[in-house]
């Protein structure tokens, strides 16, 4: 399941530093705008400490967490919804993205020049906010025109139910507000709403770039963020990106862990913001336990047992019998499969059955 999560910001809010931490693949990271041109993509794992204490009781030969994408995209500026800076190329990948990561910078530091000169991240958000919105407000209008007059005039009720889809996104993105404000009832809406894939109806989550002192417990900008956001239940992280590339260039765990612990941090913000982000897709997790291999699969939440089977192999779908489920805390408690079996706590499960996030898999098929 190939599902990308984009990082979005002003030039020089530390995107790329961002990036860098999060994956293998090193973008540039340089103090002026338009650094990153084109968008890097980097496969990212997903921490899952379940993985390895399973992997602690079964002994298999590998151990395969889940992935996620996520692609560094160049910096927006003012504008860019009518072509300023590379606005155009931007927006573009932004649109090919499943949700959107938004990187506001937090911090000051006269050595890294601002493209509006202050530190103002409500300020910041807002541009963005802006062009995303007017992007979609144009495409809006473009679909206007081509549906208004059937929906007027003829007796097609796909046409009329899209025209008031149509019209609810233009009132909203009229008064600022984004596309995924606006809710709508019936199924043949949502979809017609889903297939427009505006840009400002993808999940977002807000990353505030904190210098060290406000690893733990921000600072003054994150609560104006935190203010500013406060009615779009949106989940907010506070990340020191310059510190977490430090951390990154660490060669053990336990180096890694210390460097934390001098922060007050439990968990670095690295970890946090690919489980938000995974989280922010929708996306769970079942696993595969045996003694070639611990493995983590992703499905989507709300699933049924025969299309997680389908992710692992399509076959497994087509004939599929039913699934037998291990609940992880008693996979833990019990030490084994056999134990578990031995204790009747093992599931036999249909095809109605649906997956629980962290679900010890095995599935019966025949094709």
């Amino acid at each position: 399941m190939s599902l990308q999560c984009g990082i979005v910001g002003l030039p020089n809010v530390g995107k790329s530093t961002l990036f860098n931490c999060l994956s293998n693949a090193k973008a540039q990271a340089a103090n002026f705008p338009f650094c990153t041109i084109e968008p890097n993509v980097g496969v990212i794992t997903v921490p899952d400490e379940r993985l390895t204490k399973l992997a602690e009781l079964v002994h298999p030969g590998r151990i395969v967490p889940t992935t996620v994408e996520i692609v560094d995209i160049a910096g927006l500026v003012k504008g860019a919804s009518k072509g300023e800076g590379l606005g155009n190329k931007f927006l573009g990948n932004i649109r090919q993205t499943d949700a959107i990561i938004h990187v506001l910078r937090c911090f000051d530091d006269e050595n890294v020049t601002h493209v509006d000169g202050t530190i103002d991240p409500v300020r910041d958000k807002e541009i963005i906010d802006t062009e995303l919105q007017l992007k979609d407000l144009e495409s809006v209008e473009q679909r206007i025109v081509k549906v208004k007059k059937i929906a007027e005039v003829g007796g097609n009720k796909d046409a009329k139910m899209e025209y008031g889809v149509l019209m609810a996104y233009k009132e909203a993105l009229e008064q600022g507000k984004s596309a995924r404000t606006v809710q709508f009832d019936s199924k043949e809406e949502q979809a017609f709403a889903k297939n427009l894939f505006l840009l400002t109806t993808k999940p977002v989550l807000y990353v505030c770039n904190v210098d060290d002192a406000s690893a733990k417990d921000g600072n003054q900008y994150v609560e104006a963020v935190r203010e500013a956001t406060k009615d779009e239940h949106a989940e907010i992280l506070v990340v020191a990106a310059k510190t977490e590339s430090e951390i990154a260039e660490l060669d053990t765990y336990e180096d890694r862990q210390m460097f934390l612990e001098e922060l007050g941090l439990k968990e670095s913000g690295v970890n946090r913001l690919i489980k938000a982000a995974y989280r922010m897709l929708n996306l769970e997790t079942f696993i595969t336990a045996g003694p070639m291999e611990v493995k983590a699969w992703t499905y989507r939440k709300g699933w049924k047992a025969p299309q997680c089977a389908g992710v692992i192999h399509t076959d497994f779908e087509k004939g599929f019998i039913r699934a037998e489920v291990i609940k992880y805390d008693d996979y833990i408690k019990y030490g084994s499969e056999a134990a578990v079996r031995e204790a009747g706590k093992l599931g036999v499960e249909g095809k109605d059955y649906e997956v629980q996030d962290g679900d010890i898999m095995h599935f019966r098929f025949n094709v």
